[in-house]
Order: C-alpha cells, then structure tokens, then sequence
C-alpha cells in the first residue's frame, strides 16, 4: 500500500476522521453496525475488545477487555510477567517490533481499531506517546532532545517555543532554560526522566503511555514526577505501569489489575478487576484482587 493511501488519525474533539494523505474524504461509510460500534467506542479514548497477545506461538495475555477514560490516570498493577507492560505496548503498536507478535481482538483507539491494515503505525506512536522504565535521553544537547522528533516530523510552529513549551509542560524549563545547548547525559535521573516526558509531549500526543516512569528514581524525583503526572492529566489520557501500590493510591483515579492464570499447564497474564482506585484497593470484587494489594500475594 503506497503511503498516500494509508489512513491517518485526526484526533479533533472526541472522535477520530480517516482521511486521506491529501485530506480528502474517500473512504466507503461504514456499516450500521460499524457505526454504532464507532460511536460508542468515541466516548473513550481506548476500547479493547478481547484482546490476546501472543510471542512466537506462546500466550502472553488473554482476552482482555476494558475501556480507558479520557482526563483521567489509570494503573495497570499486578505481579511480574502477568501482562502489564504487554498490555502498554499494544495500546501504540510498539509490540509490532517484538519478533513473533501475534494479537487477536481489537484496540479501538477514539473509535478506530489501530491494528486496521490501513492505520500509520507511526501515525499511532505520534498520537500516543510512551515513556519507558529507565529515562533514555538522546547523547545530544536538552534542545535537541526536544526539537529531534518535530523537526523529524515537520510538524508546523516555531522550534523555539515547541521545546519552551514543552520542557514548561515538564517542569522542566525553569532547571534548564539556561543550559539548553548543554548535553542531556548531564541531568540528575529525575531530571532526565521529565526530559523524556517533554519530549513525547513536543510531538501533540492525545495519550501518555508510561511504563514504570519512577521505579529507577529516588523518592524525592519520584515524588516530582508523581506531582507531574497528576497535572498532566489535564490534558492527556495517561496510563501507567507500575508495581508500587502506594504510588497507583496516590495518583491513579482507576486501577486495572492483571494476574496469572493457567492454560495448558501456562501462566498467562490476563485482566482480573478494573475499576475507580478506591474500589480495587478498599472493597474488591475478586478475592484475588484483595490479595494483590493486601500483600497476600505479589
């Protein structure tokens, strides 16, 4: 398919609008059916619809299905290897360079399903942006951090206030505005951390995805990045990773709790309970949940 024919997603409001490479609208219109799904998959910014996700033949997660809000936090808990993060990266495509992925269901991100042959996949990593587990700066200076992917994208405006704007985004502009050409390798971790999460706002995201954003940091730039976060959700969707129930008690308007069953003498991760924070971890509905964050299990 040349790249003038694939779909593009425009966010605008609180739905999505396949067009084109040059704007036009040519697509067929959808089916009754198709529409109706559409319409009530536009009131979140994720439906997933029995999902599963495999590696080379082999189960990583199995049939989840849940719908992420927009202006909101939600955690994704659970023990290690139960599908978490798997779950993360299937929600922009970042599993598509995992050797031997294979995923059934579907992922409808603001009403389009983004595993559709014709959606851009960097189209979708633009829109959802992800921050990962150990803060990975580029060896360049703080300005060029910021300014690599826009300018990579020819995205429109002027460089020098998409990386103000940003890094102010961050908390981040008052630390550094007078060392912007300054190596990025020279920030302390948490400083670099909130260097990452400029960067993927410098490129419009609708949603944050953040995998474990604290968990190499000491408590006072975990402390910085959980305030962050807080104030992000203003803006963006954001979904996070993290195995510290105190910090998805803290922040987390909704918790998604993933665990372990077995399918033919296998663990697979799949989605337990999924509800407002205070429910998972004051009065939940799974036994097994009330384990989890009672420390009867981890």
């Amino acid at each position: 398919m040349s790249a003038s024919a694939r779909v593009r997603i425009e966010t605008s409001g609180n739905g999505t609008a396949p067009v084109n490479g040059d704007g036009a609208w040519r697509l067929q219109a959808p089916s009754r059916d198709a529409e109706a799904t559409r319409r009530r998959s536009a009131e979140a910014v994720f439906d997933v619809r029995s999902l599963s996700v495999s590696y080379n033949g082999k189960p990583a997660l199995e049939d989840v299905t849940m719908r992420i809000e927009p202006a909101l936090i939600t955690a994704l808990i659970g023990p290690s290897g139960c599908g978490k993060s798997t779950f993360l990266r299937t929600l922009n495509r970042m599993n598509d360079r995992v050797a031997g992925f294979a995923h059934s269901g579907s992922v409808r991100y603001r009403g389009r399903d983004i595993y559709d042959p014709a959606v851009d996949a960097v189209e979708v990593r633009r829109r959802i942006g992800m921050v990962f587990q150990r803060p990975n700066p580029f060896p360049k200076s703080i300005y060029e951090n910021i300014a690599w992917a826009p300018r990579n994208l020819r995205l429109k405006g002027a460089m020098d206030e998409r990386v103000e704007l940003a890094l102010r985004a961050a908390a981040l502009w008052d630390e550094v505005k007078d060392r912007l050409r300054t190596s990025a390798l020279a920030l302390s971790g948490g400083q670099q951390q909130r260097l990452c999460i400029a960067r993927a706002l410098a490129i419009d995201p609708d949603v944050l995805l953040l995998d474990e954003p604290a968990s190499a940091l000491d408590p006072i730039a975990t402390a910085a990045i959980e305030e962050l976060i807080v104030t992000l959700k203003r803006r963006y969707a954001i979904v996070i990773v993290t195995h510290n129930m105190q910090q998805a008690g803290r922040i987390a308007d909704r918790t998604a709790f993933f665990g372990l069953d077995r399918r033919d003498g296998r663990p697979v991760g799949t989605l337990i309970e999924h509800d407002e924070t205070a429910v998972i971890f004051t009065r939940p509905r799974d036994r097994r949940t009330n384990d989890y964050v009672t420390g009867r299990m981890g």
